[in-house]
């Protein structure tokens, strides 16, 4: 990632983003039969497996200092540049920051070089541009996504090493427990609470005063029951698509 933006955003990180349950036996069920696995933009540790030999790679220190006693060990590098061997772990996992790196080109070959197996959970912005947050209160994501490394970076630098690549959908449950862009499709008043968006990149990356703004219309929507009226078929659901795509490639 380009400098540190979890400086920013990454404080009381671990009491929002708590790993979902669902979601965490998706990515477990991805890394197959790997005995040691090498978690690269591991944060404070979401969605690590237990049962399998793990070693973070973090860069921020705000992150590392959020990960919770008796986790794995963490060394302090970034994706890009991995202080390990070649092909030193059966599995590589990276979860929703690819986007953050730098150079998501160079850290992907990185996962390539060092493991076997790579697991990536990313989006597809076409998914995602079409979700109601985005698409009728803050438009600018689409913008600003244009530009990140997502599922077709992933796919694409992930094939370079000639390996079996699938892409899986992974629904968002409507009772998530791990405070992502779209965990809140069903539960939109939480959007407004500023420690719910302290922890989501999105809002930091289009700034406040643009976020403070679309959710204040989001705010008097919900006061008005436009919402409701809007998207009220979206309570019926348990679990919904916004995009969030599980990456796997193996040679």
């Amino acid at each position: 990632m380009s400098g540190d933006p979890y400086l920013r955003l990454g404080v009381g990180y671990a009491d929002q983003r708590v790993p979902d349950a669902r979601v965490a036996a998706m990515i477990d069920a991805a890394l197959g039969a790997a005995g040691s696995v090498v978690n690269v933009g591991a944060g404070a540790g979401s969605y690590e497996p237990t049962g399998r030999a793990v070693l973070a790679v973090e860069p921020s220190p705000v992150m590392i200092a959020q990960r919770p006693a008796g986790s794995a060990p963490v060394v302090r590098a970034r994706a890009e540049r991995l202080p390990l061997a070649d092909g030193s772990f059966d599995a590589a996992l990276a979860v929703l920051t690819v986007h953050h790196w730098g150079d998501a080109a160079a850290g992907l070959a990185e996962l390539r070089r060092v493991s076997a197996r790579q697991v990536v959970l990313t989006w597809d912005p076409a998914v995602t541009g079409r979700f109601w947050l985005v698409r009728d209160y803050l438009p600018e994501l689409s913008l600003l996504e244009a530009g990140l490394a997502t599922l077709s970076t992933v796919v694409a630098e992930l094939g370079r090493g000639g390996g079996r690549t699938t892409v899986t959908p992974v629904p968002v449950p409507a009772d998530c427990t791990d405070g992502f862009m779209g965990a809140y499709w069903r539960r939109p008043e939480r959007y407004l609470d500023p420690l719910v968006r302290a922890s989501i990149s999105g809002f930091a990356t289009v700034g406040e005063d643009v976020a403070g703004l679309a959710m204040a219309r989001l705010g008097e929507d919900l006061e008005s029951g436009r919402w409701r009226e809007r998207h009220g078929g979206l309570l019926g659901l348990e679990a919904f698509d916004l995009g969030y795509r599980l990456v796997v490639c193996e040679a």
